[in-house]
């Protein structure tokens, strides 16, 4: 949801959902049901900046909150876009954006160790401010100051129940954005964490958790790709669970890029004997049919 240059206008942002949108609504319209996930990275990120900014003024609020905003405000534009394209098809499939958390362990070992980078880099001035607020940050050599999360394994989707009433009245359900918003269950109930959730591994659990036949991840390139970078690069089409799980040891997929597509997938397949697919947004109706993208099946 970002422009060609990187920034994430409103008008930038509002175009992104309408482009993928029109790929989902094609998948809506050859019969099939689907739930959507997505990223946040850019949106927090923004919300992060104006928390930096405004510090001095306002007190800076918490990443669970951050997810929460920033879902709402994609779900929003997905209803927009979504009504629209559906409508253009003849099709009466409403929408339904869902504000929901994902359950994590108050005890994984990530809690202790804050080490997923979140937001830009600031000064060395800014990052002793926010720290004053209670926040984590590193410095980069030649960078600046960044700050640092915790990035949980995700257990659940807590709202599930809601996802499943909807779906099965016919609505697109849009959940577990950003991850969904991490959350840990305490003996007074359950509370919103300073966390981030790796989206890819919350589709798995999704996916998983509302028994879809397949988890299919969009992404900008049309395969995985073995030896990416060198002249024996190849994409891969279809491949085990277990010859991908040899594949990520040599370490062909990057760890903060398609590392976490590859883990979500074959995880999908591993777990429930489906297909996980990744493929470019524009093929997902053909990857669902079996006809593009790198699908991992059991095995």
């Amino acid at each position: 949801m970002t422009g060609a240059d990187g920034s994430a206008r409103p008008e930038e942002q509002r175009a992104a959902v309408i482009a993928a949108v029109e790929a989902v609504a094609d998948l809506v319209a050859a019969g099939h049901e689907v739930v959507l996930t997505h990223g946040n990275g850019p949106q927090v990120g923004n919300v992060l900046l104006k928390n930096e900014l405004a510090a001095h003024a306002v007190p800076p609020v918490p990443l669970d909150w951050c997810g929460a905003q920033t879902q709402a405000t994609i779900g929003m534009l997905v209803l927009n876009a979504a009504d629209d394209a559906f409508t253009a098809r003849g099709l009466s499939v409403r929408t339904a954006a869902l504000v929901s958390r994902t359950l994590v362990d108050v005890d994984d070992p990530g809690f202790t160790r804050p080490t997923k980078p979140i937001g830009r880099y600031a000064s060395a001035e800014e990052a002793t401010r926010m720290v004053e607020h209670g926040q984590h940050w590193k410095e980069v050599a030649g960078r600046g100051w960044r700050r640092v999360v915790a990035s949980p394994e995700p257990l659940e989707c807590l709202d599930i129940a809601a996802v499943e009433v909807m779906a099965a009245a016919g609505y697109v359900v849009v959940c577990s954005g950003g991850g969904g918003i991490p959350t840990v269950q305490t003996d007074e109930g359950y509370v919103g964490v300073e966390a981030v959730i790796d989206k890819d591994l919350s589709a798995a659990i999704l996916a998983d958790q509302v028994k879809a036949d397949a988890l299919v991840i969009a992404t900008d390139v049309e395969a995985a790709v073995v030896g990416w970078g060198t002249p024996h690069a190849r994409p891969l089409g279809e491949t085990t669970a277990t010859q991908m799980r040899e594949l990520a040891a040599e370490g062909h997929f990057a760890a903060g890029s398609m590392g976490p597509k590859v883990e979500a997938v074959t995880r999908f397949a591993e777990r429930t004997g489906r297909t996980g697919v990744i493929t470019a947004l524009a093929s997902i109706e053909d990857a669902v049919h079996g006809r593009a993208g790198t699908r991992v099946v059991p095995a």
